[in-house]
């Protein structure tokens, strides 16, 4: 890494939030995160930790260290007031042990661009503009930041996240297209693109970021972008599993989704808390038993009424609950992404009374699917 690259890697580390581990005078792991917010169904928005550049040496695994370090992490952000952490997994098998679940979904997708792409019908209004990689930093942030929480699970950017995908496209020595979209009241929506292989006629490109206040904002740049010349294809790594897309082309079988990753990984540092700002829907009441070995004062019996939650017991009382999970497990319905009654079916959560799924499914389902559609 060159002396720039490494101003530009040190500046996503908040020394205030950064743990690490030594042995000797070597830095042998790290774990860090920084501030944002989350939407949550109903529309609350909570302070939440987004995790990121966790890792341990390759010559100190196996000896509890990263264990200590979400640990001291987790710790730490309770201390701070902030009842979510969130995080992206680089391997899926790591994570749940310290009561991250999966809480969001995404599909990667390919467009063919064929020559008749979108509807006739489609939503048409506004222009698109191109503008500058140093230009689409700025612009972006503020129109991020102002449709950031229309979605459950959707997260505040921290200011160095927004030098990240123009400087990591150049660094790479790939092309970049930066585009906004103006509709009738004022700028709604922006692209960010790379160019990828192919043949000259028939250029990849990538979609790195693409966020837009509603489907007329969205059609008009996925209409720009296939409209432009050279491109046989433009694919997009992340994008929500409810995407409208294949409502807006003219021939749907130029989309294929390439598979359903998880996205989100989700952890309930403050369940009475993240609980009590959900918005549930108003269903018939439902006992739910929460179990947290990392942080236990977590764990209880929380009642779910009336479009709420509440902790009303701790377990083990008189009061017996009708189902039951850990907190991962918990994390997987909280944004609404997964059913309690396909939870339990699978093994995630306990139903001691099988009739209480059918309510707790009523209670947690949300509108929209969730999705981040933000990578740090």
């Amino acid at each position: 890494m060159d002396d720039e690259g490494w101003a530009r890697s040190a500046s996503a580390y908040d020394p205030d939030r950064t743990w690490g581990v030594h042995a000797g005078d070597a830095l042998v792991g790290t774990a860090t995160s920084f501030p944002s917010r989350m939407a949550v169904p109903g529309g609350a928005v909570l302070d939440t930790a987004a995790v990121t550049q966790v890792g341990v040496r390759a010559d100190h695994t196996r000896r509890g260290l990263l264990t200590a370090l979400m640990r001291a992490q987790l710790d730490d952000v309770a201390a701070r007031g902030e009842a979510l952490a969130a995080l992206h997994a680089t391997e899926a098998r790591i994570y749940g042990r310290f009561g991250y679940g999966v809480a969001t979904r995404r599909r990667p997708v390919r467009v063919r661009r064929s020559g008749r792409g979108l509807r006739s019908t489609a939503p048409a209004v506004g222009e698109v503009r191109l503008v500058t990689p140093d230009e689409i930093g700025p612009l972006s942030a503020g129109l991020h930041e102002r449709i950031a929480l229309d979605r459950p699970g959707m997260i505040t950017r921290g200011e160095t996240w927004w030098r990240s995908p123009a400087e990591r496209a150049r660094r790479d020595k790939r092309s970049v297209l930066a585009a906004v979209h103006a509709g009738p009241d004022g700028d709604d929506g922006f692209v960010v693109a790379t160019s990828g292989d192919g043949e000259f006629t028939a250029r990849q490109m990538q979609v790195e970021d693409l966020h837009a206040d509603g489907v007329a904002a969205a059609a008009a740049l996925w209409r720009f972008l296939l409209d432009i010349d050279l491109v046989g294809e433009v694919s997009a790594w992340a994008r929500p599993l409810d995407d409208p897309l294949d409502l807006l082309l003219a021939d749907p079988r130029d989309l294929t989704v390439t598979g359903i990753e998880d996205e989100l990984w989700l952890r309930l540092v403050d369940v009475p808390t993240a609980l009590a700002a959900r918005g549930f829907a108003d269903a018939p009441p439902v006992l739910l038993g929460v179990h947290d070995p990392f942080l236990e004062t977590n764990a209880g019996v929380y009642r779910i009424a009336g479009g709420t939650a509440e902790r009303v017991e701790p377990l083990g009382g008189p009061l017996a609950p009708e189902l039951e999970c850990d907190v991962a497990a918990l994390a997987m319905a909280y944004l609404g992404d997964r059913r309690p009654a396909e939870l339990a079916a699978t093994g995630w959560w306990t139903a001691h009374d099988p009739a209480a799924l059918e309510r707790a499914d009523a209670a947690f389902a949300t509108a929209v699917v969730p999705w981040c559609g933000t990578m740090f």
